[in-house]
């Protein structure tokens, strides 16, 4: 039996929950009510939403904890003036349905899903905080990289052609390409605002030089639509879609990824090249934190080395996974084809060739996902907690240029050393973005 929900055909009786309605939608659920303990009269409700797109809650009982999340008609942040389709939490439930058996306790657990209310109520993280903030404020955790780089190695094996037939892969696109309100989003904020004058663009005015530099640049908006044309057409892998420091929550211990409502199939680097600009992100932004300078220069390695961690585990535990489930199905490269001596002589060249490939997904898309997150909609606190508007353009700057670079030039960024030795290289970057090649 799929493990994947049923479009819901139609909304009616679809109505936005009130505090007071989540907590009585909640207590006809036996397995959330007894997680919380005790009765709905005792239970309290506030609002956590952080993000931009949805209404959600924690609910505390005497006994523990859940988490209730609610698909709005429109973004949550501008109300009724941007629509959207609320069923967008049906691609969340499915998301998490799909990946449930294969990244176990890297994500938290869904405990029901209403397809008329798009109503969620999963797993309550518990003392867990989310990565952003903490490494805003300069934490460390030791597991976060590794277990990032296992969760993208096993969702997007055990969703692609390696790891599954072709029927079972296409029954999984059938049901997220339907995925297509939020899918709108990322093509629009990720790969086309940034390049063009548009209302949604956020940036401070002392950037204006850098956002026309990147409208007029050719060579650069080229590069990028290569990378838009991968994203629509490369249907390699169920992705997260939005895999950013602030969508994983972390404890010294353990690592959860939350928020899979831009789930989509794509290319499997995309997910990855998305964590890593955030972390690069971090790095830029640090440089301009009130902090002690070794403070902030070993938080800056620190970094460095979870990047280097993340694509090592990730390498590591794909090809892994390759190897040790040649029987699983997938039609990509049967085993039956590479049995002999040749054959698994050849079948390693394509295994390195395949993930090298990738590789270069994840750097391009990386530095899309910078360029976004300066330029573009839904700026990240990274650079937002940064008062002083000049020294915040000045680290955004450094964060522009070296996305450029990646871009134009990525024949220089063949491997992971050279992309890592090159950031430091855009540290100073001058506001004027003709003077910073």
């Amino acid at each position: 039996m799929s493990a994947i929900l049923n479009i819901p055909a139609a909304t009616s009786g679809y109505r936005v929950l009130s505090q007071a309605d989540i907590i009585a939608e909640i207590a006809q659920l036996p397995e959330a009510a007894a997680i919380l303990g005790g009765k709905p009269s005792e239970w309290t409700i506030r609002d956590v939403a952080d993000g931009y797109i949805n209404a959600v809650f924690i609910v505390d009982g005497p006994e523990g904890g859940v988490c209730a999340k609610q698909g709005l008609p429109y973004v949550r942040y501008h109300g009724e003036s941007w629509p959207l389709d609320e069923k967008r939490s049906f691609f969340e439930a499915s998301y998490m349905r799909r990946l449930e058996p294969i990244v176990g306790q890297l994500a938290p657990k869904l405990l029901h899903f209403d397809p008329v209310l798009q109503f969620i109520v999963m797993e309550k993280l518990s003392p867990h905080v989310v990565l952003r903030g903490a490494l805003i404020e300069g934490q460390t955790f030791p597991k976060v990289a590794a277990d990032i780089g296992r969760y993208v190695a096993a969702a997007s094996f055990h969703t692609s052609d390696l790891g599954v037939p072709f029927e079972r892969k296409f029954e999984d696109i059938a049901t997220f390409s339907g995925n297509v309100s939020l899918l709108r989003i990322s093509v629009d904020l990720i790969f086309t605002d940034p390049y063009v004058e548009v209302w949604r663009n956020r940036f401070v005015p002392e950037l204006a030089g850098w956002a026309k530099a990147f409208r007029e640049d050719t060579e650069l908006k080229s590069a990028v639509a290569i990378r838009r044309n991968a994203f629509l057409s490369n249907r390699q892998a169920l992705l997260h879609g939005d895999l950013h420091s602030g969508s994983v929550m972390v404890t010294e211990d353990e690592t959860r990824v939350i928020d899979g409502e831009f789930s989509t199939f794509g290319p499997i680097g995309f997910d990855l090249g998305a964590f890593i600009a955030n972390l690069v992100i971090n790095w830029y932004a640090q440089g301009a934190y009130v902090r002690d300078k070794a403070e902030r220069e070993a938080h800056q390695r620190y970094l460095l080395d979870q990047i280097v961690t993340l694509w090592e585990t990730f390498r590591a535990e794909f090809l892994r996974l390759w190897d040790t489930h040649p029987d699983t199905g997938g039609d990509g490269y049967p085993a039956s084809h590479f049995a002999d001596a040749a054959g698994r002589a050849r079948l390693a060249t394509i295994r390195h060739d395949y993930v090298q490939a990738i590789f270069e997904d994840l750097v391009a898309f990386a530095a899309i996902k910078m360029i976004r997150r300066v330029l573009s909609y839904a700026q990240v606190a990274d650079f937002l907690v940064i008062e002083d508007t000049v020294r915040r353009a000045e680290v955004q700057a450094a964060t522009l240029a070296f996305a450029r670079t990646v871009l134009k030039d990525p024949a220089r960024f063949a491997d992971l050393g050279a992309f890592l030795d090159a950031i430091p290289h855009f540290e100073r970057t001058t506001l004027d973005p003709a003077l910073a090649r």
